[in-house]
């Protein structure tokens, strides 16, 4: 069995005193990939920025571990430099500042180290290539102007180049074409190894093609209701979620 790398347990949260997780719990292992699925409103993006410490959102019962170190209350920027990472549903532009010193700037935070210009320019350069971005994007401002698909690709050559331990994928296929869900899912796959997990929401499983999905996670009103292998995705895939939202209404 996989070392815990995030455990959360009974967590209560919300934002505006409205409760929106009811009771929580949660294990992704080391080197694992967990899907988490539900209807819209569910929870889903509120677990995700809960787990990255948005300060919008309030914990008012349970704790959150990473590698078993409490990080429930740290914050946004704390949590980044131990190891985690949130891929935004809906990136946000950031005029004046260019995709290479966003990433640039980050990676520095990140590592508390100095980065050499001339081999982060070497590895942003490949791995643009790989994401089939053209070079003119790396002085480009971040997100400003971009489509869907130049954004989210922009949030996977992050993924890349920041090299977390955590991935929080949040819908990153979402409204992308064929070509471009293929590149995101290669870029993804890329990504995860031994040594590094995945949490992903998605409605489109194409994105899953390429990696080998350990467990998925139904999440209905707060709570989980459902857990299983990726055989679970095909059942939902099949049936939706009426018959799972039929059960919890008979409870």
């Amino acid at each position: 069995m996989a070392e815990n790398l995030l455990e959360i347990k009974d967590l209560h949260a919300g934002v505006e005193g409205k409760e929106i997780l009811k009771g929580l719990s949660l294990s992704v292992g080391k080197g694992e990939v967990h899907v988490i699925l539900g209807p819209n409103g569910s929870g889903k993006s509120t677990l995700m920025n809960i787990i990255m410490g948005h300060p919008k959102y309030e914990v008012t019962s349970g704790t959150m571990s990473f590698e078993g170190e409490d990080i429930t209350g740290l914050k946004t920027f704390e949590r980044a430099r131990k190891g985690l990472f949130l891929s935004f549903q809906t990136p946000e532009e950031i005029p004046g500042i260019t995709v290479e010193n966003m990433i640039r700037t980050s990676k520095q935070a990140i590592s508390g180290e100095r980065v050499k210009i001339v081999p982060f320019r070497r590895q942003l350069k490949e791995t643009m290539e790989e994401l089939k971005m053209k070079p003119e994007y790396a002085e480009r401002y971040m997100n400003v102007g971009f489509s869907g698909g130049e954004k989210k690709r922009t949030e996977i050559l992050q993924l890349l180049m920041l090299n977390p331990k955590l991935a929080l994928l949040d819908e990153t296929d979402s409204g992308l074409d064929v070509d471009a869900v293929q590149i995101v899912s290669e870029g993804v796959a890329k990504f995860h190894n031994e040594d590094n997990s995945c949490l992903i929401i998605t409605h489109n499983t194409r994105i899953l093609e390429k990696l080998k999905v350990d467990r998925v996670h139904v999440l209905i009103n707060g709570e989980i209701v459902e857990e299983g292998g990726p055989e679970l995705i095909d059942d939902i895939n099949r049936r939706g979620f009426t018959h799972i939202l039929d059960a919890q209404a008979e409870k």
